[in-house]
């Protein structure tokens, strides 16, 4: 896992390699202080040492007694390491943000391109929600841990070292309280992440929860306020918000512990140091234990507590952020479904379509499949009807034409070869599919028609919206083929959205066009004007038509019955009129019933 994600740093191995040095800088001068502060006050004791004989020496200065310009030269020392402590640490700050911040953006840029070469299987196997919750509040914690791995978890176990071997150095005898309340602080911030970590990693699937709630209110917004469902929703959202909340209440109720479990060894530490220290210095006449000792000790001490607080603080979030990565590398590991050939086929040659034998199933656990034993031949440019109770699989039928899935059983062939043998983007770019869940993006209409065809000209996009019978509501709008739409197209009618669905697919001018009941919302005479479009303007495409109605199936070329995922009966609409009770009851019910769609 480690390595997987690794692989993200990329361009910003020397950011992270930089802050490393500046870290390691940092650490060695903060504990070099303390020593020279103690050389300082042991000097102004009227006790002469190594480093203050080394100062005089410097400052020419011969007598016994303090020396205002050796006192100065400690001072500068001092204030250089200070500063030099400062920069080194600003900088790490800067270039652990830079680290930091652009390997969140790999992360995310990877994941980003990984959910693209999924196909439904795979996003069928992580929820939407999930999936937004790994791509964000997943990454951040990883970004956080990073950040701190980089700097913190470098700085922290180096102090620690570093401070522990100077406060044996300078405090003799008194170092012992050290050796007593590190293994004691140790311990007990580990106890205390070790019982705050599974009420952690139980949040994160809470999120996609939460997520999912989210999602799930703002798609169906319509739905919501039209069956009065604004309270329950705001239950079911409040309920699983304060699953979240007495999760992360748990576990910082437990990591609340750490600051007087710090505070408490800290406060030993002093006392023991102060008043033993004062002891064997009033005692031994400072012989043994000097005022500059004491002091660079109670320094030490707290270097090394709080280096061991930001260690449990490591602990508690790297554990945390585990969960994270875990989630992060399922889906950068997660094999995409769709295989593709060695030397694909980076042609399409006609819109054939050749069903053999085909069977599916969405899952390999499914017991059921949902599609069985098709045979279906379709020739180029002819235009096929598809009729079928809810259920039926109609949809499933024409998802394997573009490979959004692969066919479990059998083949299915393009221009006479198995779509399996295609490059994905030339198959797909020959197919064109306006699904049953019309989706428009942010952006104005005319960005909108250009997904079609991103190099279409003007002409081109009103002579595709006036096929599409979109032309003239288009136009009624002020600003026109510039307005604004919505995200999920939210300011335009079903009818509206389905017409410029339609308009986009018809701008790729693609081999094969699938209609996934994709003109419920119009009425019957803009659908008939729509088809006699498709006759004149793309006649030599195939067109396949998924609907209720038998009107918008009525002239097609063939016309296929479908019935608990099987082929129940095909023909022209002649045809079966006279060999399917199904079909004939259903023409006669819409067309002599009175049974007529809404507008």
């Amino acid at each position: 896992m480690i390595k997987r994600l690794a692989k993200c740093i990329r361009e910003y191995k020397k950011s992270s390699i930089v802050t490393l040095i500046l870290i390691i800088g940092e650490a060695i001068i903060e504990t070099f202080i303390p020593f020279i502060s103690a050389n300082l006050i042991n000097y102004i004791n009227g006790e002469n040492n190594v480093m203050s004989s080394f100062i005089n020496r410097l400052v020419n200065n011969t007598s016994d007694t303090i020396n205002i310009n050796t006192v100065l030269v400690f001072g500068a020392i001092l204030v250089f390491l200070a500063l030099a402590s400062l920069a080194c640490g600003g900088f790490a700050a800067f270039t652990c943000a830079k680290a930091s911040a652009g390997y969140a953006k790999n992360l995310r840029h990877d994941i980003f391109e990984k959910i693209q070469t999924f196909n439904f299987v795979n996003i069928d196997k992580f929820s939407s929600s999930s999936l937004v919750t790994r791509i964000t509040t997943d990454v951040g914690n990883v970004q956080m841990s990073y950040m701190m791995i980089i700097r913190t978890a470098i700085r922290a176990p180096l102090m620690l070292i570093f401070s522990t071997v100077m406060a044996g150095v300078m405090g003799g005898i008194l170092a012992v309280a050290f050796v007593i309340v590190i293994p004691v602080l140790g311990l007990g911030l580990f106890f205390i992440g070790k019982k705050a970590m599974p009420a952690f990693r139980r949040v994160f699937k809470k999120y996609d929860k939460l997520n999912e709630s989210i999602e799930e209110n703002v798609r169906g917004m319509r739905v919501v306020k039209g069956f009065s469902r604004e309270e329950y929703e705001k239950e079911k959202f409040g309920a699983r918000a304060d699953n979240i909340r007495a999760d992360f209440t748990k576990a910082e109720r437990i990591i609340a512990f750490n600051t007087p479990l710090m505070n408490f060894c800290l406060y030993v530490v002093m006392v023991v140091v102060l008043f033993g220290g004062s002891y064997i210095a009033i005692q031994t006449g400072g012989k043994s234990v000097n005022v500059g000792q004491i002091s660079a000790l109670i320094i030490y001490g707290v270097q090394i507590l709080m280096s061991l607080m930001m260690l449990s603080m490591i602990y508690v979030q790297i554990t945390m952020s585990a969960e994270s990565a875990k989630r992060i590398c399922e889906v950068l590991d997660e094999t995409p479904a769709l295989k593709i050939a060695d030397k694909p086929v980076e042609e399409v040659k006609d819109g054939s379509i050749d069903f053999d034998n085909v069977s599916f199933k969405y899952s390999a656990q499914a017991e059921k499949y949902a599609l069985q034993d098709i045979d279906l031949h379709i020739k180029s440019g002819m235009t096929v009807g598809i009729l079928g109770g809810t259920g039926s699989s109609k949809s499933s039928l024409v998802q394997l034409i573009p490979r959004l899935y692969d066919a479990t059983v059998g083949t299915v062939k393009v221009g006479g070869v198995d779509v399996k043998d295609y490059a994905v983007r030339p198959l797909r770019d020959s197919v064109a599919m306006v699904l049953q869940k019309n989706l428009l993006f942010s952006g104005t209409i005319k960005e909108n028609l250009k997904w079609g065809n991103e190099n279409a000209t003007d002409e081109e996009i009103v002579e595709a919206c006036k096929l599409a019978q979109a032309d003239e509501f288009v136009r009624s709008f002020p600003d026109g083929y510039d307005t604004k739409i919505e995200q999920g197209g939210t300011n335009v009618s079903g009818g509206q959205k389905q017409r410029l669905c339609i308009a986009r697919a018809l701008l790729k001018k693609p081999k094969i066009l699938i209609l996934d009941d994709s003109t419920s919302a119009v009425d019957t005479k803009t659908d008939a004007l729509i088809r006699a479009g498709f006759r004149s303007y793309i006649p030599e495409t195939t067109k396949i038509i998924i609907a209720q109605r038998v009107a918008s199936v009525e002239d097609a070329d063939l016309i296929i019955i479908m019935e608990d995922g099987k082929i129940a009966d095909m023909g022209t609409h002649d045809e079966l009129m006279k060999s399917s009770d199904m079909y004939r009851e259903t023409y006669i019910q819409q067309t002599r019933g009175g049974c007529e769609d809404e507008q």
